[in-house]
């Protein structure tokens, strides 16, 4: 870790960054260009900001973006984009077509990695058994691996801020998250976080850092110590966890754990604490059971965590109630997890010995449940609310467990967008994600444009585009459902699809991405005329202004 001297570094304003603002300007020199060749008529002082914002879907919503993307770049809309948002699975997209400085300009390589073969998943082991040690490290990196490896088919150790450094070829990316800990119960300006290339902070309170010191220590404002930034890999993990919030996946979690046996030979010795962490695993997908054979620990005899958890042991066999014995099974399985690290550190790092410290590791994340831990730069910050500066770490977790797509981030006065782009690809009804941002919009007292609930009649089978106009201050919304009636004979077959392409299996295969894409594609060039006259309204509303 690197010292480093306490300065502050913490930027409180509702207005764009520098650094951003430098971006945005010069990117409105290439949007002026690309809408020139629409035949779009518009000087350089009118430029409109025009987002396209990716919603959640899991890999639904991963090769519905790229599409999208596709499609427009086809259609010569693409470079009509000052900005790219997303959240949850498109983020996947997101992060993957950005690894090309110039993916704006080809498409079709782009869309290539949607069909390259998977990597290894010792890479994946690999980059955890390097990050386990860090005091942060939580299921979000595991998450994070395990999507690399199964969907993204890439451990991409990039980070977000090197993005800063490039040229404007691309839209301005801004990937977005919320803070659990105000998730629940607490105000709607604590929620919603922002990532760019240039910061990282929360969107409605106006406080921000520089992305690559996001997870660095701070206190009173100032920096006290400058850790490694995440890479894409563990930021992956924090925007698609809303996959992870059940028991399904912590049943693949542990499932996966019992394959990380296999990746080496055991020794005879070690042959025991592999079968210790085999019961634990068991224990962690039933704490009803514990099994009553007495192990042979091996070397893991006489190490004391050893001697309590046998005394734990002895209580649940007692125990009567199911809730004494739940309790008790934690108990114990955080007893033998902390006998197997003690017993970790006394040999020699590689093989075997990092996967049962890693396994151990991730089991206690399990118990604990435990994501998106972050330190929290408004630690002890005297001009942040209470509720956000009271804790050394926040969490941060998948902005779709709010809103399935990322209009917080695109409303009001900061941004000032005049369109926003928004094909929807969330697993709920149409227009759901629009009502919800409506309703955040009022909350935070921002413009968003009327909503006529009488269209809510159609959310079953809805029409293939909808267009929400701005009047004033509002941006108007082209609003794209992904499955409607262009693509679906009727209601049943909108939930088929859906059903087909649902957010929780394992990846798709190649002809089901082929069917997916062409669906999406389709939606964009059917609607061109529709996206074309409304940019040519947003620059009439830029003059205006």
């Amino acid at each position: 870790m690197e010292a480093a001297a306490p300065e502050k570094v913490i930027r409180h304003s509702h207005s764009l960054g520098p650094g951003e603002k430098e971006y945005v300007h010069k990117r409105k020199q290439k949007v002026l260009e690309a809408l020139k060749k629409l035949k779009v008529e518009c000087d350089a002082n009118n430029v409109p900001s025009i987002a396209l914002l990716g919603s959640g879907g899991g890999q639904r919503a991963d090769v519905s973006l790229m599409g999208t993307l596709y499609q427009m770049e086809k259609e010569g809309l693409l470079d009509t984009l000052v900005y790219v948002g997303g959240l949850s699975g498109s983020t996947w997209c997101m992060s993957s077509v950005y690894n090309d400085p110039e993916w704006s300009s080809n498409m079709d390589r782009a869309m290539s990695r949607l069909f390259r073969p998977g990597i290894e998943m010792k890479q994946a082991v690999d980059w955890l058994c390097e990050q386990m040690n860090d005091e942060d490290f939580s299921l979000s990196d595991v998450w994070g691996a395990l999507t690399s490896v199964e969907f993204i088919k890439e451990m991409d150790q990039r980070h977000l801020s090197d993005e800063a450094r490039r040229n404007t070829f691309n839209p301005y990316p801004i990937y977005n998250a919320i803070n659990k800990d105000c998730f629940t119960d607490g105000p709607p300006e604590g929620k919603w976080f922002e990532l760019s290339p240039h910061e990282a902070g929360f969107t409605e309170l106006g406080f921000f850092i520089e992305t690559s010191l996001l997870g660095s220590k701070f206190k009173n404002g100032k920096l006290l110590e400058k850790k490694p930034e995440m890479d894409m890999v563990k930021l992956e993990g924090i925007l698609g966890s809303a996959l992870a919030s059940g028991e399904v996946i912590k049943e693949y979690i542990l499932n996966w754990l019992k394959g990380l046996f296999h990746l080496g030979d055991v020794t005879k010795e070690q042959q025991s604490v592999l079968a210790v962490l085999d019961e634990v695993i068991a224990v962690t997908r039933n704490p009803t059971k514990i099994s009553p054979v007495v192990f042979d620990l091996g070397p893991l005899q006489g190490i004391p965590e050893v001697t309590k958890a046998n005394h734990t042991l002895n209580l649940w066999v007692e125990a009567k109630s199911p809730e004494e014995r739940n309790r008790l099974a934690k108990q114990w399985s955080l007893e033998m997890i902390a006998a197997v690290d003690t017993w970790t550190q006394s040999q020699r790092k590689g093989g075997f010995i990092d996967i049962a410290k890693l396994v151990g590791k991730i089991l206690w994340l399990i118990w604990y449940w435990v994501w998106g831990t972050t330190e929290n730069f408004l630690y002890q910050d005297r001009t942040a609310p209470t509720y956000l500066s009271s804790n050394e770490r926040f969490h941060l977790m998948d902005a779709g467990l709010l809103m399935n797509v990322p209009y917080p981030a695109f409303l009001g006065d900061k941004r000032d967008i005049d369109l926003i782009i928004a094909p929807d690809y969330s697993a709920g009804k149409a227009f759901e994600t629009l009502t919800l941002a409506r309703d955040y919009a009022a909350e935070v007292k921002k413009p968003f444009p009327e909503i006529d609930d009488k269209i809510l009649k159609e959310r079953d089978w809805p029409k293939d585009c909808y267009v929400f106009e701005g009047k004033e201050k509002e941006p108007t919304i082209v609003y794209m459902p992904l499955f409607n009636r262009r693509n679906c004979k009727d209601a049943e077959e909108v939930k088929a699809k859906m059903d087909k392409f649902s957010t929780f299996q394992r990846p798709y295969k190649r002809e089901k991405i082929e069917s997916l894409l062409e669906i999406v594609k389709a939606n964009v060039k059917n609607n061109k005329g529709t996206l074309l006259k409304e940019i040519n309204k947003a620059v009439r509303r830029r003059e205006k202004k």
